[in-house]
């Protein structure tokens, strides 16, 4: 699933791609799943608007018209945009497709339907990004904010990280990887954490996230002893860069991928 880096770079690419343009053709695959109640004909409508803005919450992204409603884009599992130019065939898949005035176009593809298109007179006043905490990147509060939100919450810290209401852009490879690099038990109490702990955890997730935004989310430019690399597949005996065994279990309702020697 896009987390937090990976939508981010989708959002830069379609700024590039799209901001200061006005839409010369907009073209839908009615997908009832998809668009959430959207019809194509008021997708259809949005030609001739400009593009102003593309701005992200969390996993939220959204472009910013010169006139109401705005596109609001989730890409849930596996959805994405893919640039390109008028009159390339469209990729599969395909769900809308954006085509500017000089021929630039963007195209939203989602091969499992789990992503969400809508359209919102005010995003952030409205649901779903509304009900958001904080989004990670921009808006990560101090240690001590922290300690309070985790004194409230029973829960495995694993489980309150993937919280979007409190967390948002954190999904699971993201938690893994803080927790494994702050050297903390995933199935923990949130509010077992001490205060160093918790500010642990805060300086792992802010360098962690902006790390993986610096690159575009190119996974394969991220530091090699970085869990990322050897999380995936529950495969049986794998280790660590650096040799350390890691067991898989699940951590509220996710796979999770944890280092005992290293998570105690």
């Amino acid at each position: 699933m896009p987390e937090l880096p990976e939508v981010e770079a989708a959002r830069r690419r379609a700024e590039r791609q799209l901001v200061g343009r006005h839409l010369a053709a907009v073209s839908v695959a009615p997908d009832p799943i998809v668009f959430e109640g959207t019809s194509p004909r008021r997708l259809v409508a949005l030609r001739g608007r400009e593009v102003v803005a593309v701005r992200r919450r969390g996993k939220h992204l959204w472009m910013e018209l010169d006139k109401r409603p705005h596109l609001l884009f989730h890409f849930g599992m596996a959805g994405g945009f893919r640039l390109g130019r008028a009159g390339e065939p469209r990729p599969r898949f395909w769900k809308l497709d954006l085509t500017a005035e000089d021929n630039r176009r963007l195209v939203f593809t989602d091969p499992r339907r789990l992503g969400r298109v809508r359209l919102r007179r005010n995003p952030e006043g409205e649901a779903p990004l509304a009900g958001l905490g904080f989004d990670v990147l921009e808006d990560l509060p101090p240690t001590p904010k922290i300690v309070e939100i985790f004194a409230r919450h029973g829960a495995p810290v694993k489980a309150v990280l993937l919280d979007q209401s409190l967390f948002a852009g954190v999904g699971n490879w993201i938690a893994d990887e803080v927790l494994y690099q702050a050297g903390l038990d995933p199935r923990r109490p949130a509010s077992s954490l001490s205060r160093e702990e918790v500010g642990r955890l805060r300086s792992r997730l802010h360098d962690i996230v902006r790390r993986a935004v610096a690159v575009d989310a190119d996974s394969a430019r991220f530091p090699r002893t970085w869990l990322f690399h050897r999380r995936w597949g529950r495969k049986p005996g794998a280790h660590t860069a650096r040799g350390e065994p890691i067991t898989f279990l699940t951590v509220g309702g996710r796979t999770t991928a944890w280092v005992p020697s290293r998570q105690g």
